[in-house]
């Protein structure tokens, strides 16, 4: 059973265009959206497995010049 997550991100605003653009080549990425609030991006990762989270958040994403912080959101299962 595939495991979500999503993944709020806040980036230096003059590098939100670039974030966007990098993330989208990251693998396992489902959606991504830009928006309004607290948080710049929006991510929804689809993983086969919890384990696969951090490596993804930590090699994929995090190190993305232009992101200043994450917080992720894992779904429960059905």
């Amino acid at each position: 059973m595939a495991v979500k997550a999503y993944v709020l991100v806040v980036t230096d605003p003059t590098k939100t265009k670039h974030v966007h653009d990098e993330i989208s080549k990251v693998p396992h990425i489902v959606e991504l959206h830009e928006v309004m609030g607290p948080y710049d991006i929006v991510v929804e990762i689809e993983v086969e497995t919890l384990q696969d989270i951090p490596t993804i958040l930590g090699e994929k994403i995090r190190t993305i010049d232009g992101i200043q912080s994450t917080t992720s959101l894992v779904t429960l299962p059905d």
